[in-house]
């Protein structure tokens, strides 16, 4: 499965896109649509917006492979969207050891659902935009695609 146009919307809404390396909330380096710096990766001059959106590709692979590497029942779009941007958002690490995950692979649809909503803390504090970032997500989870595109 691949991440649709919904989900790559989200993705680039919440990350937004900046040329220049900052800091995010979690102090890591990153740049461009929310791509944190691996060891070798330096961008003194910047990035394009076109360069951003081949990285973006590059990670959101990552993501759905981790997506289709865990999740063991049947997705639809919308789940998968959903999960996708969550990888993206927090790393296959926090999906896999998630109580999302394991009541998901249990075929309990509605509770994993729910716990998306859990994921919105920052540094021990709900943080706005992940506040934003979780509902978006659980409304692709519902097929709300309208909705998550207001969020």
């Amino acid at each position: 499965m691949k991440l649709s146009a919904a989900g790559l919307e989200l993705i680039k809404r919440s990350e937004g896109f900046r040329s220049e390396t900052y800091l995010d909330v979690a102090k890591l380096a990153t740049i461009g649509y929310g791509h944190r710096l691996l060891l070798h990766e330096s961008f003194p001059e910047g990035i394009t917006e076109a360069q951003a959106a081949a990285i973006l590709g590059e990670d959101v692979g990552l993501a759905e492979q981790a997506v289709e590497r865990l999740v063991r029942v049947a997705l639809t779009q919308g789940q998968f969207d959903a999960l996708t941007d969550f990888c993206f958002n927090l790393g296959s690490g926090r999906l896999a050891s998630s109580t999302l995950l394991k009541e998901l692979n249990s075929g309990s649809y509605e509770t994993a659902r729910e716990q998306l909503l859990r994921w919105d803390f920052a540094a021990g504090e709900v943080n706005a935009g992940l506040k934003a970032r979780r509902q978006a997500e659980f409304q692709l989870w519902c097929g709300d695609v309208q909705q998550a595109s207001a969020a």
